[in-house]
């Protein structure tokens, strides 16, 4: 078997598991609480490097330690609301937060 067809092999299996575990109500809530954030993270760290700012220059801006910076960055962080608005007025964009059903 060529190696490209193992991968796509391991990333089906992996999603057939993933798929039976989401039917667990408790581990759904886990894993589209952490989903959420990681996708807020990544965000994050893309406007960032967009900018052409450090980790340092960005907690500055908003008044945190660049350690923060990389704990938000990496999906290891809860956002408040706050913190939130305040990454938005560094990059010049509108927080927009929507409860969709």
């Amino acid at each position: 078997m060529r190696k490209n067809q193992k991968q796509l092999n391991k990333a089906a299996d992996f999603e057939t598991y993933l798929a039976g575990k989401l039917k667990d109500q408790q581990f759904k809530k886990h894993y589209d609480e952490y989903g959420k954030r990681l996708e807020v993270a990544y965000k994050i760290l893309q406007m960032r490097k967009k900018a052409g700012i450090s980790q340092t220059e960005l907690a500055r801006k908003i008044g945190t330690k660049q350690s923060n910076i990389v704990r938000m960055e990496s999906g290891c962080q809860n956002f408040t609301t706050q913190t939130l608005q305040k990454i938005a007025n560094v990059f010049g964009c509108i927080l927009k937060i929507e409860f969709v059903k």
